[in-house]
């Protein structure tokens, strides 16, 4: 039996060497394309989306060709937005850095051979160490806290770009609803400006008139013919910009269906206090303190002598077999990485005066927003009652021009009085859409949530 296990034996190095490298990893190519990778094409009817990073997130099914409304663009561009697709790419990086930080470190181990050149001795000299880095295995715990408090503030981060992102999708439509009902407006008015420069020149040209009229007339049409103008290149932006938040192709046709309308005012207080809660960009400046915490304690433990333990054996030239340890450390003497220390120290005080700084930025543009929706709260009430004001006085007036009783030019002069009260009340209905989308953004949740 003794004879016949060496050959039993003899193939466990290269079989073991063979599982070693079947577990390593492999390196396999992923070449970049040229394709966006596009949401859909435009014959694309029915998506289903999930996105789990917002708040009260749900999985619904969208249909493209039906009027998209907030929530349904929400969904839509956390799921397909190029831009947050790679964050949730670069996302795994920290991830992987966690299972980095929980990893054990190998063992070194070393041989060498020192073969016998000339001399009275038999056998060549033969030495090998077996090493472990103590000090890898003593900061293991605190590095690992690191990573996963940098993971979870990468995830808060991620999260807080979602949700900016979706706002900025929503602020988008409500921009090109305000902007299709401005325009149908503002062609009526250039569709009556330029009624009446027709009949002026006309009139003018029969020398019923004289030429001021006619340039009043002419300026009211130029200038109708510019907001018009306006107001389509305004518009055209607004869906381009939407189509690339949601990942769609730019000529890609999308409706926005009505928008809800903003109902009780908020108080600044409570709303600052659910920021405070809620905002993940708070969150993850608050898990970015506990990372650089971790870090700090990390670098108080690098103060302490590093150990190295090493198992030293070999045989010399004149058969002598030895086996022992042997530690390495360093001398806290001079270093005890009072730098590294100072640094971390820096580093938290900095974190803690930039969190305080975005808590008091928070509160101010809370404060400023809630202020400014009050006010355009209360001149969109102002404009509803002059525009009612002015509508009984056009059909009055129309009805006095049907008569003969007032010129026509009259009675479209009352009229357009009317339009530009419209248009008034439009910007004013959109600026207190944008600014109570903005103020969710500042929240950090939706409005329906406040309370």
């Amino acid at each position: 039996m003794s004879r016949l296990s060496p050959r039993r034996y003899r193939f466990m190095p290269a079989a073991t060497l063979f599982l070693l490298l079947a577990g390593c990893a492999h390196y396999t190519p992923d070449p970049l394309t040229n394709t966006p990778d596009i949401l859909a094409a435009p014959d694309a009817r029915l998506l289903v989306r999930s996105y789990g990073a917002m708040p009260g997130s749900v999985t619904q099914s969208i249909d493209l060709s039906a009027p998209l409304s907030e929530d349904a663009i929400a969904a839509l561009v956390v799921t397909a937005n190029p831009d947050l697709k790679s964050l949730r790419a670069r996302n795994g990086i920290n991830d992987a850095q966690v299972f980095n930080a929980g990893l054990l470190p190998d063992p070194t181990f070393s041989l060498g051979v020192d073969p016998i050149l000339s001399g009275a001795d038999p056998v060549a000299g033969i030495a090998g160490a077996l090493g472990l880095d103590l000090n890898a295995l003593r900061t293991r715990a605190v590095l690992r806290q690191q990573a996963m408090a940098q993971q979870r503030q990468a995830r808060m981060d991620l999260v807080w770009a979602e949700w900016q992102t979706a706002g900025q999708a929503r602020l988008q439509a409500v921009r090109i609803a305000a902007l299709e009902a401005q325009s149908v407006v503002a062609r009526d008015s250039l569709a009556s400006a330029e009624h009446l420069l027709t009949r002026y020149g006309a009139a003018a040209g029969r020398g019923d008139v004289s030429a001021d009229p006619l340039q009043s007339a002419r300026i009211a049409a130029v200038d109708a013919q510019q907001i018009v103008r306006q107001a389509e290149k305004d518009l055209a932006a607004a869906r381009l910009e939407l189509n690339r938040l949601l990942g769609l192709p730019p000529t890609y046709p999308v409706r926005i269906a009505s928008i809800a309308t903003f109902g009780t005012m908020p108080d600044a207080d409570r709303l600052f206090t659910l920021a405070q809660q809620e905002r993940s960009d708070l969150r993850a400046l608050r898990e970015g303190y506990d990372a650089q915490e971790a870090s700090l304690r990390k670098a108080i433990l690098d103060q302490f002598p590093t150990l190295d333990l090493t198992i030293n054996g070999g045989r010399d030239t004149g058969r002598n077999v030895t086996l022992g340890p042997a530690i390495g450390f360093t001398l806290p003497l001079w270093n005890r990485n009072r730098g590294g220390i100072a640094i971390e120290k820096a580093t938290r005080t900095a974190l803690k005066a930039e969190y305080e700084a975005r808590l008091f930025q928070t509160r101010a543009e809370i404060a400023a927003a809630v202020t400014a929706l009050a006010i355009s709260r209360r001149q969109y009430a102002e404009l509803d009652t002059g525009l009612a004001e002015a509508t009984r006085l056009a059909d009055a007036s129309r009805c006095a021009a049907t008569r003969g009783d007032l010129p026509d030019a009259t009675a479209r002069a009352a009229e357009q009085i009317v339009r530009d009260r419209k248009l008034l009340r439009l910007h004013s209905a959109q600026d207190m859409a944008e600014q109570a989308i903005a103020l969710e953004l500042l929240t950090g949740i939706a409005r329906e949530q406040w309370k």
